[in-house]
């Protein structure tokens, strides 16, 4: 279950709390725009951030990384974390420097993460991440061994208690005395593309652009 309209008092936000959202379509729509999360955890009193890719299946965020990893080993034994995303969306350029900030979507999952540990279930969530990389790759990619599912960590956050902060328009001073400065004011959107694809140096000649590729790019038509 997501967390209430209300929100759990340690997810709530504090700043600006008319911009927060606690419902559960307004998490999964900025879960499913990211593909990047930042997951915050303390190990012997020293707090970390680690950037990691992710992605939502069903009711849980999952994550994965080498079995060697401090971070996976910690997380795997219930250590408390803090999962977030960010997405900016625009450079918000107010008269003044006070006012000057951004547009953005972003969302925080608190909870604790809990191992993905059959083989068949850490398939799943291979092809999961594959297909929230690039659609249809899963399907044209080596499937991974045996041993390089034993080396793999997965590990799943339920979406229960999580909030949205959510900040769009423009500056805030039209209507202030900084309207009649002659400064330039408005707002700077943020667009994501893709370039053309680099071959890498090892791919041997006549192979072409994987089909997954062509379908993004027709549909992401690259820029420049």
């Amino acid at each position: 279950m997501a967390s209430s309209e209300q929100g759990r008092a340690r997810s709530r936000v504090q700043r600006v709390p008319a911009n927060a959202r606690y419902d559960r379509e307004s998490i999964d729509r900025v879960l499913d725009r990211g593909l990047v999360a930042h997951v915050s955890f303390s190990s012997d009193g020293q707090p970390y951030c680690i950037p990691t890719l992710y992605v939502r299946a069903g009711d849980r965020v999952l994550i994965h990384g080498s079995t060697a990893s401090r971070m996976m080993r910690l997380l795997a034994d219930g250590a408390p974390a803090c999962l977030t995303v960010t997405l900016l969306d625009g450079l918000v350029l107010a008269r003044s420097v006070f006012e000057t900030g951004a547009n953005y979507d972003s969302v925080m999952l608190l909870g604790s993460f809990h191992p993905i540990d059959q083989d068949p279930d850490k398939l799943a969530a291979l092809e999961a991440f594959t297909e929230a990389v690039l659609p249809g790759r899963f399907a044209e990619a080596r499937q991974p061994s045996r041993q390089e599912l034993k080396a793999t960590l997965i590990l799943g956050l339920a979406i229960e208690e999580a909030s949205v902060k959510t900040k769009s328009g423009g500056p805030d001073d039209d209507d202030s005395p900084d309207a009649e400065l002659d400064t330039w004011a408005g707002v700077v959107p943020i667009l994501a593309s893709y370039g053309s694809p680099v071959d890498s140096p090892g791919l041997r000649a006549g192979i072409p652009v994987a089909p997954s590729v062509k379908r993004l790019l027709d549909r992401h038509p690259p820029r420049g």
